[in-house]
């Protein structure tokens, strides 16, 4: 295989941090800016969580994001969606959203420490000459930090894993959640192979601890066998996996059951409610795999196929029951 080839095929990273993705969410660019201020929000607070989005009704005070009293030192982020870079139009822009920052704070008694420039994008190099002139000024002439976010600084902060979630809800490609497959069907027990049934072992299990009416657990039972001859007739690794998954939870559950209820009933040997909990548990947990696509009925039964499997009952001397 050339070289070549072995690089086209090679895949290393993630999907790339595109800031254009604010377009295509929104349309256009006037909604593009929206969006872009409202992922900076979110960022800025999955870094510091005590920062807060101001909202413009009707100005903003020049400030998207604070951290902050705004009755003492203040931190201001401000987000200018300039794109595809920041060229010389932006310079008035920048200019007037500081200026605009700092008369605001000093009309409602607070102070500015540090103002931060938010854009997703580089300066050309005629801009980010005027950028460093500009700052160096009004920073000894205000004493306000004055720092600028652009594409690289934005882009190292959303791959740190504390702001992994705003990556993956603004960047990271989307694709629709395919829809569950259907469950499987039901199918109906006849009357002379439920009379067969009572002398399987699940059921005489079940009779040992005093169950009077056990068709419900048939009818989980049959169903559930159908549902493992099917699968293991196929042979598909990954069906073969998960029923080999779903049977350990279904044990699993009732082993913890069992043990509960043999401490809380230590003087009595048909351990009462523990096929209730077990049941009820297995209805109720999230913890089967969904690639063996089975609803409850199914689950249950395939605890009953442990039952019937020598390997677990429903009374303290199930094992005595199982070996005759």
């Amino acid at each position: 295989m050339s070289a070549t080839a072995a690089s086209s095929r090679l895949v290393a990273g993630e999907p790339p941090i595109n800031f254009a993705a604010h377009q295509f969410r929104a349309g256009n660019i006037a909604g593009a800016r929206d969006d872009f201020e409202q992922m900076l929000a979110v960022l800025i607070t999955a870094i510091h969580p005590a920062a807060r989005a101001i909202a413009a009704n009707p100005g903003d005070w020049g400030i998207d994001v604070l951290l902050g009293e705004l009755s003492g030192l203040v931190m201001i982020w401000q987000a200018k969606y300039f794109w595809p870079m920041v060229a010389g139009s932006a310079r008035a822009q920048i200019r007037e959203s500081f200026d605009s920052a700092l008369a605001a704070a000093a009309r409602n008694g607070y102070q500015v420490s540090r103002w931060v420039l938010c854009v997703p994008s580089s300066l050309d190099p005629e801009t980010a000459r005027w950028w460093d002139r500009w700052r160096a000024r009004r920073q000894r002439e205000t004493g306000v930090v004055i720092e600028l976010w652009h594409e690289t600084v934005l882009r190292e902060m959303l791959v740190r894993p504390d702001a992994r979630h705003v990556r993956r809800h603004y960047y990271d490609p989307y694709f629709p959640a395919e829809p569950p497959a259907p469950r499987r069907p039901l199918r109906e027990l006849d009357r002379a192979a439920a009379a067969d049934f009572e002398r399987a072992l699940f059921v005489r299990q079940l009779r040992a601890a005093g169950h009077v009416e056990v068709e419900a657990a048939k009818h989980e039972y049959f169903n559930a066998d159908l549902l493992t001859r099917e699968i293991r007739d196929k042979g598909v690794p990954a069906e073969l996996d998960a029923l080999g998954e779903a049977d350990s939870v279904a044990y699993g559950i009732w082993e913890a059951r069992f043990n509960a209820a043999s401490q809380a009933h230590p003087a009595d040997p048909v351990l009462p409610g523990l096929h209730a909990a077990v049941m009820r548990e297995i209805r109720e947990s999230g913890a089967f795999p969904a690639g063996l696509n089975a609803g409850r009925v199914h689950r249950c039964g395939l605890m009953h196929h442990v039952v019937q499997g020598r390997r677990a009952g429903w009374v303290r001397h199930w094992r005595e029951i199982a070996s005759a």
